[in-house]
């Protein structure tokens, strides 16, 4: 009797130890579209056991994780490059054409820095005309908006502030919101009537598209008299900079890469546009820049389709061959890649990898780009292998039904890589 009921009490601790484990999300929602209601938890740490030397190793336990029956009824798309010495690790369709995902935003961060620079800014300014008599600025004011996702009440006060240093206590005149830096188009190109994203608008004030109405709103709450309402207008030349309020291209990175942020991603897209001097910048300027750099790259721009920067649209089809190429190309040019690799999540440290491969071998090693749309699961970036080589790569997992799967596939395959 006394052994059942220590058997029985053995029993209960091990479920104590391993249900939880068992149960535990994979919490990286930052740029997920869809609710993943996959529960079944993956050892990410167990890769396949190989003799051969480096880089074999690394292809013999790659090919054995591509045996899984996952690939029966979903695609892959898999590179791994060797940047310190230069050459091709491992290749499965690493040149058919998939939606990346949020993996674009590498596509659209690498190609920002590379067109703007790493000294880029962010900028919406203040401008007037006429003239102040008498604290009474007879005149129009204009808010130039450079799509600045990060502009924010403290940003606003500055402007108010601005008006008020002026000794101005009436404004006689109209307010004009001057939005020529883009186009009207509010929504991405190619994305869903329901996605539930901020507007793409030039003008915002703590990513909501309210600016004007809460400009005029604080101005009356400083006892400044406004008489009219604010419309729509280009700024006109010879007027007034009043202030200027801005954030560094350093900034919107950090959280566009880390968090995913589709809407900061979207406002590098549209700089690297409005960088052709196009007024207003639409999606194919900035289009047209991105397969400038991608001919460069020695590709044809003619076999991918970028239709915005932040992933999200259904219209985006590159390959893992083509973001390998923009990770090379960035880790080539230290102007890029000392301002893109600070930006991509960590594994098992922050951002939307801070969930993901915690142990191991590519916990804290990992730093690559997320990416999740419905049927989509992406990963893409850099980590050292086990004998110091800095490699690159992209992995690709089309036709997903639930976003773990591709996840817990993409972790195995770093660990492989990072491992000895």
């Amino acid at each position: 009797m006394r052994i059942r009921y220590f058997k029985f009490f053995l029993l209960a601790i091990l479920f104590s130890v391993y249900l939880p484990a068992f149960s535990q999300e994979d919490d990286t929602t930052a740029d997920i579209t869809e609710e993943d209601n996959d529960s079944i938890s993956v050892d990410t740490t167990l890769v396949p056991i190989s003799t051969k030397p480096w880089p074999e190793n690394i292809r013999q336990r790659l090919n054995s994780l591509l045996q899984n029956d996952m690939f029966r009824t979903s695609q892959l798309g898999l590179e791994v490059y060797d940047l310190t010495d230069d050459s091709l690790i491992f290749e499965f369709n690493r040149q058919q054409r998939m939606r990346p995902a949020s993996t674009m935003k590498l596509i659209t961060s690498i190609s920002a820095i590379n067109t703007l620079g790493g000294g880029y800014q962010f900028r919406t300014q203040l401008y007037y005309t006429g003239t102040v008599n008498n604290k009474t600025l007879t005149g129009n004011v204009y808010c130039v908006g450079g799509f600045d996702p990060r502009f924010n009440s403290d940003d606003m006060n500055a402007f108010v502030e601005s008006i008020r240093k002026m000794g101005v206590d009436t404004i006689r005149g109209s307010l004009f919101a001057d939005l020529s830096m883009k186009d009207a188009d509010r929504l991405g190109n190619g994305w869903c009537w329901d996605d539930d994203e901020d507007p793409l608008s030039p003008l915002l004030i703590s990513r909501k598209d309210t600016f004007m109405r809460r400009f005029i709103s604080e101005l009356r709450e400083t006892g400044v008299i406004v008489d009219s309402t604010s419309s729509e207008r280009q700024l006109p030349g010879g007027a007034y900079l009043l202030c200027t309020r801005f954030h560094t291209i350093d900034q919107i990175l950090m959280r566009m890469m880390k968090e995913s942020d589709n809407l900061y991603a979207e406002s590098m897209f549209y700089q690297i546009a409005a960088s052709t001097g196009s007024h207003p910048a639409t999606y194919k300027h900035a289009r047209s820049v991105i397969n400038q750099l991608i001919a460069k790259l020695g590709l044809q721009p003619s076999d991918y389709i970028v239709a915005d920067g932040s992933g999200l649209s259904l219209y985006n089809y590159v390959s893992p061959e083509l973001e390998v190429a923009f990770l090379r190309y960035a880790y080539r040019n230290s102007n890029i890649y000392l301002h893109l690799y600070p930006s991509l999540p960590i594994a098992g440290r922050d951002g939307s990898l801070k969930t993901r491969m915690r142990s191991g071998m590519a916990a804290g090693n990992v730093h690559a780009k997320t990416g999740t749309v419905t049927g989509i699961s992406s990963l893409a970036g850099y980590c050292t292998a086990g004998n110091g080589h800095v490699l690159c790569f992209s992995i690709i997992n089309q036709g997903v039904t639930r976003a773990r799967v591709g996840r817990s596939f993409q972790d195995r395959v770093c660990q492989v890589l990072c491992q000895p």
